[in-house]
């Protein structure tokens, strides 16, 4: 049987003599650039249609999505193009099928031309208006959200979008300058205090100085750049994992996966105009800040205390090229949250910590001695069979917690993105006998089952693991597993519900060398398969739904694979055979009921809810007020709100946890793994999850 990768090469083979022999390529003129687009697109559209897990048919129904997400893409906010150039657009919207039969790119060549002619007239807008003072007594409000927003019916209408995003801008600026004023004047009476006017003027000067460098880069955007957006339009709506990578792109994207530079240490993707935080690195310097989110909108980039760049609209490479740097040094992200709210998140630079990318066990004393395991990522090192695998690991990790006495163990899979298949099977093997974990099918073939082999069993006593929105794909495998068979109570929300598998095909290695002339093409990544659970449904949008479902802060936001554009569905296949956990005491129903109780007694998650509800409320009013005095007391009611929370965590009860004394000596003198291990105990100690996890272990399961 073919692999997939060179089914892959010889189906481009085979399109490599139709473009060679049909009358539609201009190969004689090698270094013409409409000859490489036209086969770039045709060799795309061909390894879209035989190499996705789930080829779109191409038609009018398939031109309207692709028109739909170009659109948002060209102009998310609505800032650029008028009502009349979009419907000089839409005579093309059930067209894009028809021009990708024929290698034409009319759509994207129409839609360029009049982006760059309105790009050089909003140069214009905002030079003009930031030359005069806001007035920020004027009762007026802006609307943030660009889904709301219509496009401005004409060039006076969209000055005025223009007009209040300026001032929007500035009056963050205004707000952040007072407050920095009120806090010098506080320490020191004498200090240097500005008038208003001043103040107004300055923070003016500095939004004008931030236009002024984005057009600088927005000049730099060539039309090859423009083009992989719209191709890229075309490759999303198969899903949105699915994409072309042009050789820059597909270059950072290695740099970025080695989780080596010397950066922040996050997976970001640009998406509608907007730099989004897709992942956060286990043991990098994101991940050991705490503040950056997965879901989070990088708006403005700064260099320490220097003046921030605004990203948005920016190429994702430039926004990368900002954000890394040498080790040591400060770099302040300006980040927009799931809740609307803005935050300015500063992180020191560094290598990754890699102690931090791995199984840390630690003991629990309460009633019994409960053993924890956390696990960031589900790693390893498939070029070195000496070096770590997250499989092994943890069962190394199981054994030092038996020996040190545990009664029950809580695994702990938050924000655990996923990694390798193989070692969450081999992990999910630790305790159970033996039989299947996952099945996986390609779009042709049938499901194939991965199965734990080794009737060995590692660990049999109670098992909780602890899940939550942003533990995707080998985690949501392991816990559906583990639910499955009845072996464990999963605990926390429901999972992030990523049930799919890429693969990278470089065109350049596809495509034979009578097209070296053109290359390099890029590299294009595809959806090919699928995960299932042994029960027979997939993972994909649903995730695990936790057995004990606990209260998150971020459980009331919309967030997830269900909510990306176009994702693949959920669906079922017949289950493998299993048989549930034979030595399972689980009454679930009754955990449940017990967890529950404990919940509304508990003031913790009380608040919790209460945040959350909160964090809805402003993530849902997405307009704000332009009026300085009113601007202010909302941002400090914002801030008491948060305030009152931090507040509250304080007097949560604290859990006795510590390390075993192994990896106490492993330490050593080390004064910055001793840190990181007193911050670790620290998190542990006032987790209330863990803390709940900890009381269905010694209250319901044995």
């Amino acid at each position: 049987m073919l692999s997939l990768t060179t089914r892959f090469k010889i189906i481009l083979s085979v399109l490599a003599v139709i473009l060679l022999t049909g009358s539609f390529i201009l190969y004689t003129k090698k270094t013409d650039p409409a000859g490489k687009n036209e086969i770039l697109l045709k060799a795309l559209m061909q390894g879209l249609n035989t190499g996705h897990y789930q080829p779109e048919k191409i038609d009018d129904s398939f031109s309207k999505k692709v028109f739909k997400l170009y659109l948002e893409r060209l102009d998310y906010n609505k800032k650029f193009l008028l009502a009349t150039d979009v419907e000089q657009l839409r005579k093309y919207e059930t067209a894009v099928d028809d021009q990708l039969r024929a290698g034409s790119y009319e759509l994207f060549d129409v839609a360029s031309a009049i982006m760059e002619q309105r790009l050089k007239e909003s140069e214009a807008y905002y030079k003009e208006i930031l030359a005069q003072p806001f007035d920020f007594t004027k009762e007026e409000t802006i609307e943030l959200d660009g889904e709301k927003l219509a496009f401005a019916k004409d060039k006076e209408a969209l000055k005025e979008a223009w007009r209040k995003q300026l001032k929007y801008q500035t009056l963050v600026r205004l707000a952040d300058m007072q407050e920095e004023q009120e806090k010098a004047l506080a320490k020191d009476p004498k200090a240097a205090k500005k008038t208003p006017e001043a103040l107004e003027k300055e923070a003016r000067d500095k939004v004008k100085k931030t236009y002024e460098d984005l057009y600088n880069r927005l000049s730099k955007i060539n039309r090859e750049d423009r083009r992989a957006i719209y191709i890229n339009s075309i490759a999303n709506v198969y899903d949105p994992h699915t994409g072309y990578f042009p050789p820059k792109a597909k270059s950072d994207f290695d740099i970025e996966f080695t989780g080596k530079l010397e950066g922040i240490g996050a997976s970001l993707q640009e998406k509608d105009g907007q730099i989004k935080v897709m992942e956060i690195v286990p043991g990098s310097p994101s991940y050991l800040q705490g503040d950056l989110k997965p879901g989070d909108a990088i708006q403005k980039v700064a260099q320490g205390p220097g003046e921030p760049v605004l990203i948005e609209g920016m190429r994702i490479d430039d926004a990368i090229q900002l954000i890394r740097g040498k080790k040591g040094t400060e770099v302040r992200l300006t980040v927009k949250k799931l809740d609307g709210s803005t935050k300015v998140i500063p992180i020191i630079r560094d290598l990754i910590v890699f102690e931090e990318t791995y199984a840390q066990s630690a003991i629990i004393d309460d009633k019994q001695k409960i053993g924890y395991i956390k696990l960031p990522g589900f790693y390893a090192d498939f070029e070195n069979r000496n070096g770590r695998f997250s499989g092994a690991d943890v069962k190394k990790e199981v054994e030092k917690l038996k020996a040190a006495g545990m009664k029950g163990l809580v695994l702990d899979l938050r924000n655990n993105g996923g990694g390798s298949l193989g070692d969450a099977v081999e992990m999910a093997g630790l305790f159970i006998e033996q039989g299947p974990i996952v099945q996986v099918k390609t779009a042709s073939g049938k499901a194939v089952v991965l199965d734990d082999r080794d009737p060995q069993v590692q660990y049999a006593g109670p098992l909780v693991i602890l899940v939550n929105s942003n533990s995707a794909s080998a985690s949501e495998i392991l816990a559906a597993a583990m639910q499955d068979y009845k072996r464990a109570v999963i605990m926390g929300t429901p999972t992030f519900g990523k049930g799919t598998v890429q693969q990278f095909f470089e065109l350049d290695e596809a495509l034979p060398s009578q097209f070296d002339a053109y290359k390099p093409f890029g590299a294009l990544k595809l959806t090919t398969q699928k995960f299932y659970r042994i029960n027979g449904g997939t993972t994909q949008l649903r995730g695990v739904v936790p057995d004990v479902i606990l209260p998150d802060t971020y459980s009331f936001l919309d967030f997830g694979e269900k909510e990306q554009e176009y994702p693949l569905p959920f669906d079922e296949i017949a289950p493998a055979k299993y048989k549930p956990w034979a030595n399972s005491k689980l009454n679930i129903a009754q955990i449940q009921k017990n967890s529950q109780t404990r919940i509304a007694q508990n003031k913790s998650f009380d608040l919790i809810k209460e945040s959350g509800q909160r964090l809805k409320k402003q993530s849902d009013n997405t307009v704000r007020s332009l009026q300085l005095s009113k601007f202010i007391a909302e941002q400090k009611q914002n801030e008491q709100e948060a305030k009152r929370f931090e507040a509250a965590q304080k007097e949560v009860p604290v859990l006795k946890v510590s390390r075993l004394p192994g990896d106490l000596q492993a330490l050593g003198a080390d004064t910055a793994k001793v840190a990181r291990n007193k911050e670790f105990l620290k998190s542990l100690q006032k987790d209330i999850y863990l803390e709940e996890a900890v009381a269905v272990i010694e209250k319901g399961m044995n």
